[in-house]
């Protein structure tokens, strides 16, 4: 049966955390196109995923010899560039909360916060951002986007790639970069590393980010939307300038400067619970006043409004859901079991994000009719059928898919 995106033929579940072999590993955005292939999590032949034997080698980790390391690295940049020793990216979620937040008042540094602001921030999002400078005290540089090439690149990775976050994801791990530059702040961190979630397990082994993320060599290489730099600058009139917080710097931009990108998970024991429990305390994060569309949790990516959505169309290409995801990191922490997560699958998974869906359509001014068009041009035929004029999963997690 045909397939789409190089996927998997034969859909398998990760017997411990529940997580398809369908699941897509992170890649480099700005070389997405609609035919790239993706590669995704490694489950065995004995049903078990990467994802789930990290976490069990995870409880093994010395994390005290990991602090030393993160001490010794701290030292090493500590008050050595002016005002600030080191930049977190973020818009006020737990994770950057954490991140700054422990960086600052335990080990004594001076973070300076990046944020590239969501597509269309939540109002409590947006509350939680400006809680999150107030209570840490941080300086904070926001970037002042151009709102028109925002929705073009959004629109277009929707229509061509059925992305709707790609452009804050371009923006949000380029513009920090940038800043880094200009500032000559050499030293990034973010929270925990993808691979954790299911991308190389070998990954796990490194606090740095590969330098393959985030630069380039040649413009020709660059595909934003699934489109080409080349057909943006004649199409759409987009320079280079106007484009550049999207992207990494060349590797002439870059030059010698000494840019490190490290995830603090690798030094500290992440637990995602733990670190909202963190952010609730110390910097006022508040979670979603209402149950996030897709799941049952209220404080994961509620900052954008796009961001519901995003997960729905990663539903559709993959046949996995927001559900999936939250229960496949609690398993892995222990913290349901795979009964519990069974039922909250069934029941959430796959759940369409009505609430802010009007209006994100009227903002990139894509007509109802164009969306789902083209998002059933996303359902690979190995993961949906349609009967009666509804399209059902083949497989699920549950046994219950109309070709179980």
């Amino acid at each position: 049966m045909k397939t789409l995106f190089g996927l998997p033929k034969k859909v398998i579940f990760c017997k411990k955390s529940l997580i398809s072999n369908q699941r897509p590993n992170s890649i480099i955005e700005f070389k997405h196109k609609f035919n790239s292939v993706k590669k995704t999590i490694n489950i065995d032949k004995e049903m078990i995923s990467d994802a789930w034997k990290y976490s069990r080698k995870k409880k093994l980790i010395d994390f005290d010899q990991r602090e030393k390391k993160l001490l010794k690295l701290l030292k090493l940049h500590r008050g050595k560039y002016n005002n600030y020793d080191c930049i977190v990216p973020g818009s006020g979620g737990k994770d950057s909360c954490y991140a700054s937040h422990i960086l600052k008042y335990k080990y004594g540094m001076n973070p300076l916060t990046v944020t590239w602001p969501p597509i269309l921030y939540t109002t409590y999002g947006y509350k939680n951002f400006h809680n999150w400078i107030k209570c840490g005290k941080f300086k904070n540089i926001a970037a002042k986007r151009n709102e028109r090439d925002t929705k073009i690149l959004t629109k277009l990775a929707i229509l061509n790639l059925m992305h709707p976050f790609q452009s804050f994801i371009l923006g949000q791990k380029n513009f920090p970069i940038r800043i880094a530059l200009k500032y000559k702040i050499p030293l990034i961190f973010y929270g925990e590393n993808e691979a954790e979630h299911g991308n190389p397990i070998g990954d796990n082994n490194t606090s740095l980010k590969s330098k393959s993320q985030y630069t380039f060599e040649n413009l020709d290489e660059v595909y934003l939307g699934g489109v080409k730099y080349v057909e943006l600058n004649k199409k759409y009139n987009m320079k280079y300038e106007s484009l550049k917080n999207y992207l990494p710097p060349t590797k002439e931009e870059l030059g010698n400067f000494p840019l490190e990108i490290h995830y603090l998970g690798y030094y500290l024991n992440w637990v995602p619970q733990e670190t909202y429990y963190y952010s609730v305390e110390n910097c006022k994060f508040q979670p979603r006043p209402f149950r996030t569309q897709g799941t049952y949790s209220k404080y994961n990516s509620i900052d954008d409004k796009i961001d519901d959505l995003h997960f729905y169309t990663l539903f559709t290409k993959f046949g996995i859901g927001r559900a999936t995801y939250d229960v496949s990191q609690e398993l892995r922490n222990d913290h349901l079991t795979i009964e519990e997560g069974k039922k909250l699958i069934a029941k959430y998974d796959g759940e369409f994000p009505s609430r802010y869906f009007n209006e994100i359509l009227k903002y990139l001014d894509i007509p109802k009719k164009i969306f789902f068009k083209n998002l059933n041009k996303f359902r690979s035929p190995h993961l949906w059928k349609k009967y009666k004029g509804q399209w059902y999963l083949r497989h699920n997690v549950n046994g219950t898919g109309i070709d179980d």
